[in-house]
């Protein structure tokens, strides 16, 4: 259970706030950022839902990506991100989403495609915005990587900080 000064309650305490609303589609994070989210007492007053969408048939169903977008650039990509992020806020009707698509490994590289390769993508009511990441951890850690590095850019953003981690 997270406590009071984690960055998942840091981030309830905000969004409780401002009366914002937030949601999530991940992919190799598997669920980690909404069940970190969901660690918080009264996250239900912002917290609408969220989607573990791994396949692309499930990108596709659930949040919208476009056949097209996974054809031209792979569901590990910026483009996927941010269709994703849109996907989840316009399924959800919520302020924020935050969506995450890569490789946590050990196996699944593909050729410019490493293991570790992760895109992060945030969406508001202004748009989206999408960051690379490069781990080097092994699955576990990618994971756990990839959900702390969400996070801190949901954080930025709320707290309009310019830098986030990268």
């Amino acid at each position: 259970m997270a406590d009071d000064s984690s960055l998942e309650a840091r981030i309830g305490e905000l969004l409780a706030d401002r009366q914002l609303t937030f949601a999530a589609a991940e992919s190799c994070t598997g669920g980690l950022i909404m069940h970190r989210m969901t660690n918080i007492a009264g996250s239900s007053a912002y917290v609408i839902g969220g989607f573990v969408t791994y396949s692309n048939a499930a990108k596709i169903t659930f949040t919208g990506v476009k056949p097209e977008t996974l054809d031209a650039h792979g569901a590990v990509s910026a483009e996927t991100a941010a269709e994703m992020a849109l996907g989840a806020r316009l399924a959800f009707s919520t302020d924020l989403a935050l969506s995450v698509t890569g490789i946590a490994g050990p196996g699944g590289a593909t050729p410019g495609k490493p293991v570790g390769l992760v895109y992060i993508g945030l969406s508001t009511q202004a748009g989206e915005q999408v960051r690379e990441f490069h781990w080097m951890g092994d699955r576990a850690e990618n994971k756990t990587l990839s959900a702390e590095a969400a996070l801190e850019m949901l954080y930025a953003y709320l707290t309009g900080a310019a830098h986030v981690r990268a």
